[in-house]
């Protein structure tokens, strides 16, 4: 590990700080700030040639000052010939415009997957990205990790399985929940939506009897709660016992954290890839799980030449 660096940016220290602690190696002094303009200036201040740097930020709100910083601080360290630099995103920002929904639209996760490149970084390493196609987006290795392990861990330690009933919250989801479903031996549900007529609310029909069970939606983000809400309620109209989500990417924007307290969710589950607010480390029904020993053994692997995939087998 000793010629290992790692750079945490603005927007999760707190997420770099444990990661840096599980590896035990300290981090790397870098300054990130201001001018009064509120350009973005960099300055890494210890020797990085020939080093294997890692850069850990998340493209969260502000998304793009988080992003430029990033870039920043990719063309800093290479500019400082560092042997290789990995970008770590916890939260990949623009992932969800990963495709054209219609014409004259943007795939703007291109767009950024694009910029990362061309910055100087040599590989990215990501966690439960919006659409597993966006690693074919980079033309470098991208490895996109699983929260499922820590989700599974955090689940058997706290809930009953002959119980649980795991609810993927649409059809596109099918693919994650039905992977956390074999870890821990489950039933699977779907919650179907469907939109009668624009500016009206969703209708949602369940795919599967959730009489009784114990239902854990499963996502990779949440950011009104609008949909997870709707979904829990949709639940226990079909009998359901009681509804738990876990999910990735705690966005959580506007009134997101105030909607779910007055929802009729158990407890919402979120990992830490997005530094959390005030509002979600005060709230009943929100629980943070850190991803850092994930993203950590990840990083420890990469730095070894080591299987990252194997951690998921």
């Amino acid at each position: 590990m000793g010629a290992m660096k790692i750079l945490a940016g603005n927007s999760n220290r707190a997420l770099t700080e444990a990661i840096a602690a599980y590896l035990g190696v300290p981090l790397t002094k870098c300054q990130v700030r201001r001018f009064a303009d509120m350009e973005i200036f960099v300055e890494i201040q210890e020797n990085v040639r020939g080093q294997d740097a890692f850069i850990v930020q998340s493209t969260s709100y502000p998304a793009n000052d988080h992003l430029m910083e990033m870039l920043i601080m990719i063309d800093a360290l290479r500019r400082a010939s560092a042997r290789r630099i990995t970008s770590v995103i916890p939260y990949f920002g623009y992932a969800r415009q990963d495709r054209k929904p219609g014409p004259r639209t943007p795939i703007s996760a291109k767009l950024v997957a694009n910029l990362i490149t061309r910055a100087g970084a040599d590989r990215v390493l990501t966690v439960d990205l919006h659409a597993g196609q966006i690693q074919g987006f980079f033309d470098i290795p991208t490895d996109n990790l699983f929260s499922a392990p820590v989700f599974v861990r955090e689940i058997r330690e706290r809930l009953e399985l002959n119980h649980i009933m795991v609810v993927s919250p649409d059809v596109g989801g099918v693919i994650r929940a039905r992977a956390l479903a074999k870890r821990i031996d489950a039933p699977l549900a779907i919650v179907d939506k469907r939109r009668e007529r624009a500016g009206e609310s969703e209708v949602m029909n369940i795919i599967g009897d959730v009489a009784g069970k114990a239902c854990i939606l499963i996502d990779d983000i949440v950011d009104s709660g609008g949909t997870l809400c709707n979904a829990a309620d949709a639940l226990l109209r079909e009998g359901a016992r009681e509804v738990y989500a876990y999910i990735t990417h705690g966005v959580l924007s506007g009134g997101a954290v105030a909607r779910i307290a007055a929802s009729r969710l158990k407890e919402l589950v979120i990992t830490d890839t997005i530094q959390s607010t005030e509002a979600i480390r005060v709230s009943n029904n929100i629980r943070t799980v850190s991803i850092a020993p994930l993203i950590g053994e990840a990083i420890a692997r990469i730095a070894k030449e080591e299987s990252v995939s194997s951690l998921f087998d």
